[in-house]
């Protein structure tokens, strides 16, 4: 294409903008290049008040075609386009228009290999080591991630970490807390990790696989709730769901506060939440009606422990 500037654009929308509505007195848009897959585009009109006209959808159009023409001109290298105008005091005149183009860094999404996945997977092995012997092989999902490198964890890892002391085995997810791929927050993922203890003397190899893959799936659901972690952190312990029958005698999914964070990972120390498998008969005298019924879950728990001394 030929080149088209940030002047050219200011022309074509100064035409554009003289259908604005009666009473706009000045108009604002911001404009975000794609970005994974997903571009985004806000602002409108505004009343002399500073209220915004609802409907814009011809300034909105004129706006994309322009930032659709300076992308495609390649002058300059920018994600973030704002545009701005101002309604001109003398009558028959046309308002003043800018239109500003920035690359912003912050706004750049994590690509496919940044290696902030790898420096937050080896953050929790570290941790895990501490605790037992670290099996160099990981328990996955068999979701493949897509071109951004995004699992159903929205980050590259969905599998399971298995740590061994003695006669317990614990297995911990891995990838909940991994900066999720394809965007640019600062963030640890859902800010939380699950794990499981497991009696080796009670639970064979086909045994530990299938509750591998339950956790697996627990954390499906933890990554799509999000704030979970405050949750739990808010009540100590949650009945997070339901179990099918296929994991009989147990019936119910305990979330539980543990007292441990996970340091060291590349947005700030991160939770750790206990994954507690719990019968019917065990909160069936419990008041379930509360938030999460964590009233039910915290005595459930309390229980266990009294029969574990």
């Amino acid at each position: 294409m030929e080149a088209y500037s940030n002047t050219d654009a200011e022309r074509e929308l100064r035409t554009a903008f003289d259908h604005a509505p009666t009473n706009a007195v000045k108009g604002e848009w911001f404009f975000i290049t794609e970005q994974s897959g997903v571009s985004s585009q806000t602002g409108s009109y505004l009343y002399p008040d500073g209220s915004h006209f609802l409907s814009d959808s011809h300034a909105l159009e004129c706006i994309r075609d322009v930032v659709d023409k300076l992308e495609a001109s390649q002058r300059q290298s920018f994600n973030k386009v704002i545009i701005r105008w101002k309604k001109s005091r003398i009558p028959l005149m046309r308002g003043r228009v800018t239109v500003e183009t920035y690359f912003d860094e912050s706004i750049v999404p994590r690509g496919p290999n940044h290696p902030v996945y790898e420096l937050a997977a080896a953050a929790k092995r570290a941790f895990w080591m501490k605790y037992g012997e670290l099996s160099e092989n990981f328990i996955s999902g068999l979701e493949e991630a897509n071109i951004h490198n995004q699992t159903k964890w929205f980050g590259p890892h969905r599998r399971i970490l298995c740590s061994k002391v003695n006669k317990m085995l614990t297995l911990a997810t891995d990838g909940l807390s991994t900066p999720w791929a394809g965007v640019a927050e600062l963030e640890n993922g859902v800010e939380c990790e699950l794990f499981m203890e497991l009696d080796l003397s009670i639970n064979t190899t086909p045994q530990i696989d299938k509750w591998a893959q339950l956790l697996i799936h627990l954390g499906d659901l933890v990554a799509d709730k999000y704030q979970i972690a405050n949750e739990v952190k808010k009540y100590g312990a949650i009945l997070f769901c339901s179990l099918t029958d296929d994991y009989q005698p147990m019936t119910h999914v305990i979330l539980s506060d543990d007292q441990r964070q996970i340091e060291d990972l590349p947005f700030g120390p991160i939770a750790l939440i206990c994954v507690t498998l719990i019968t019917d008969v065990e909160i069936e005298h419990y008041d379930q009606s509360g938030e999460w019924a964590s009233n039910a879950a915290r005595h459930a728990l309390a229980v266990r422990q009294l029969h574990n001394r």
